[in-house]
């Protein structure tokens, strides 16, 4: 395919659809902290390959559409219109941030910590902002700063998808290597 913007963004649809896909494969793990969610899952897989391969652009892009596809069409929950675009949209837009490390397999791993940290911030900040009101015991312990509720809830989530998102990407990383330049 000569047309290199027409190549990138079918792959990035196409690793949008994967990870669709792949958010129908979930371990919940929030639900214990008031229904709002969170879950153990590899969504953000194919979006830090898609960002990898074709850049920060590029990935902040399938990262948005993915985010904004994934709560119409994989069971999204927000309380008002704010969280669902810091939750989905701009939450999933930051994994885009992968793209900083472009085509080098070898820091693919590097990648997929940057995106997850991306992640985190947002959902933080939202955690902060919007939920706050919402604030509860976690974990047997009472809550009163809303800044530690929300790490201990988005963490609670994000770290296990995190270190997953790691360790598949290293792996990943060595077997993508021709993929990721070509």
């Amino acid at each position: 395919m000569k047309n290199t913007k027409l190549r990138a963004l079918v792959e990035c649809a196409v690793f949008v659809a994967m990870s669709i896909a792949l958010s129908y494969l979930k371990i919940p793990i929030g639900l214990s902290f008031g229904g709002f969610g969170g879950s153990i899952d590899l969504v953000m897989i194919p979006l830090i390959i898609a960002a990898c391969r074709w850049g920060l652009g590029w990935g902040l892009g399938a990262g948005l559409v993915f985010g904004t596809l994934k709560f119409f069409f994989a069971g999204g929950a927000a309380v008002n219109w704010e969280s669902m675009l810091l939750d989905y949209s701009v939450a999933y837009m930051f994994v885009g941030f992968a793209g900083l490390i472009r085509r080098q397999p070898e820091k693919m791993w590097l990648a997929a910590l940057i995106g997850c940290i991306g992640r985190f911030i947002i959902h933080f900040i939202s955690g902060i902002t919007i939920y706050a009101e919402y604030m509860e015991d976690i974990f047997g312990l009472t809550m009163t700063n809303t800044w530690v509720y929300s790490a201990l809830y988005n963490g609670s989530y994000m770290l296990p998808n995190t270190i997953l998102a790691v360790v598949v990407c290293l792996i990943l990383g060595k077997s993508l290597k021709k993929q990721l330049l070509s």
